[in-house]
Formats: structure tokens, sequence, C-alpha cells
């Protein structure tokens, strides 16, 4: 009677772990996932429409330097994003894209803040 519990413990400690070693390993994602933004600059047209329709008003429009002078382009508060990919549908231009990386964890919440630079 006590022997079964003592086995089942020990059945269990020599399993292999259930968590994975990320960043080396990282899980397989659905081809629905949506996660950080991806903006072509180069391609923006600042039109300002992916400000407009985000419903938690997580992206801003900064004065950027581009390759055709200064523009305004999204600046993205990834601490606030809903991840709903409406910025994505209304982009005429397509140029701001929802990618698969999840790469979430800052030691500094300001880091979330990503300027058009930083959003290759």
């Amino acid at each position: 009677m006590i022997l079964t519990p003592i086995a089942k413990a020990i059945a269990e400690a020599a399993k292999a772990p259930a968590t994975m070693e990320y960043p080396e390993h990282k899980e397989s994602l659905t081809d629905n996932y949506r996660g950080i933004e991806k903006l072509d600059i180069e391609t923006c047209i600042s039109c300002g429409a992916c400000a407009r329709i985000c419903p938690n008003q997580t992206i801003t429009m900064v004065d950027t330097e581009t390759s055709r002078g200064t523009k305004q382009m999204p600046q993205i508060n990834l601490e606030r994003c809903l991840f709903c990919a409406l910025c994505e549908e209304v982009c005429p231009t397509k140029c701001l894209v929802l990618t698969k990386d999840y790469d979430f964890e800052k030691y500094d919440r300001r880091e979330f803040v990503k300027r058009p630079e930083e959003l290759k």
C-alpha cells in the first residue's frame, strides 16, 4: 500500500522536465498567431490610418528621418497592444504587418515603446 505512491513519485522524478529551455527551444506557433509588428519604412506613406483605427490608442505618429526626408511614422507601445491586427488590415500599402515574434521579456517598461526604426 505504501509502495504504490513511492513508485509513482520515482516514476515522475525520472521523467524529462515539462518546461522548454527558452530561448534555445521555442514552441511551434499556429498559422494565425499574431506577434510583434513589423514596419517597412520605405513603403509607409504616413497616412496615419493605423493610429486612427487602433482601439487601444497604442499607435502614435512620430517624426522619423527617412531617405526621402522627415515623415510621420507609427510608434507602437507593445505594452498596450491587443494584437487585434486592425492596423494591418487598414494599412493601404501593407507596410505594417504582425509577425510571429513573441520576445516580450524586458527589464524596463520603456523598452516596450518601439520607434519606427526599431520595428524592422
